[in-house]
């Protein structure tokens, strides 16, 4: 049985932004370069923001931060290059390239805030309007924000603009919530989760467009998997102190060991719905 997801099956004549108009919906699916919208694809992309958060962190606290920052941006860019140059979804070129997003999106988000002392309310505003933005030009080119048209360079060069933005403005947001508010990590997450949940339930209650429903849930999945990882990891703002290199190790461990059933199973692409 397929596992639901926040995409609608759309029919032959359906005009709707987002649709994948028949009879190009197979030639589609064959040459679309990202996962499917299953329970998998949550799960993984949930450990992907954790380990993000706490790898940056352990790295930019313990080596020069200048180098962390260095090495993670030339990391993300040989996986973007890999990613870019493939013909269709790879599971593990594909997601260890939304963990290097996860590394350097966190790193470009903390250096704003602690190199240039901007506020987390300005830097958080600030890649909101970053990620409007490439919305805006995204439709406005392409008529469609549905990832299940990610088929062909230009819009995949859109979506992975999209996904670097959504992970720093995710990280803004929750050192915000964290510290600027003072909820705490532990807080944070737990408001985050409730926020992750309502796009579902606008989705399968009471309608909310597909589309909408997975972009507000995916903008969310960084914060909230940033916040619990702080929590076990740091020990300031009620956190567990159990160490950042510890978590980063922990939660590696898992993304690997996702990606490679992945991989045997194929459940990501004929899995769900699209």
């Amino acid at each position: 049985m397929n596992t639901p997801s926040f995409q609608k099956h759309h029919n032959a004549d359906t005009s709707t932004p987002g649709s994948i108009p028949q009879p190009f919906s197979t030639a589609t699916r064959a040459l679309r370069k990202v996962p499917e919208v299953t329970i998998y694809f949550w799960i993984v992309k949930l450990l992907t923001t954790a380990m993000g958060e706490a790898a940056s962190d352990y790295l930019v606290f313990h080596i020069d931060p200048y180098l962390a920052v260095a090495l993670g941006g030339i990391g993300l860019l040989v996986l973007l290059v890999l990613q870019l140059s493939i013909r269709r979804y790879v599971t593990w070129i594909y997601w260890f390239t939304v963990v290097m997003v996860a590394i350097f999106g966190t790193m470009a988000a903390d250096v704003v805030h602690v190199v240039l002392d901007v506020p987390y309310l300005a830097s958080t505003l600030f890649f909101a309007l970053v990620l409007a933005v490439i919305f805006i030009i995204w439709y406005a080119s392409e008529r469609t924000l549905s990832i299940h048209s990610v088929a062909t360079r230009r819009r995949e060069l859109f979506y992975w603009a999209t996904i670097m933005a959504t992970f720093a403005l995710g990280t803004a947001v929750g050192d915000l919530t964290a510290a600027t508010l003072g909820l705490g990590y532990l807080a944070s997450g737990v408001l985050f989760a409730a926020l992750f949940a309502l796009p579902a339930l606008g989705y399968f209650l009471f309608g909310l467009n597909d589309i909408v429903a997975f972009w507000f849930a995916y903008i969310i999945t960084r914060p909230l998997g940033a916040s619990f990882a702080d929590w076990f990891g740091k020990s300031s703002l009620g956190g567990l102190g159990l160490g950042d290199a510890k978590v980063a190790l922990v939660l590696t461990a898992l993304i690997v060991g996702f990606v490679i059933y992945l991989t045997i199973t194929h459940k990501e692409i004929k899995g769900g719905k699209g």
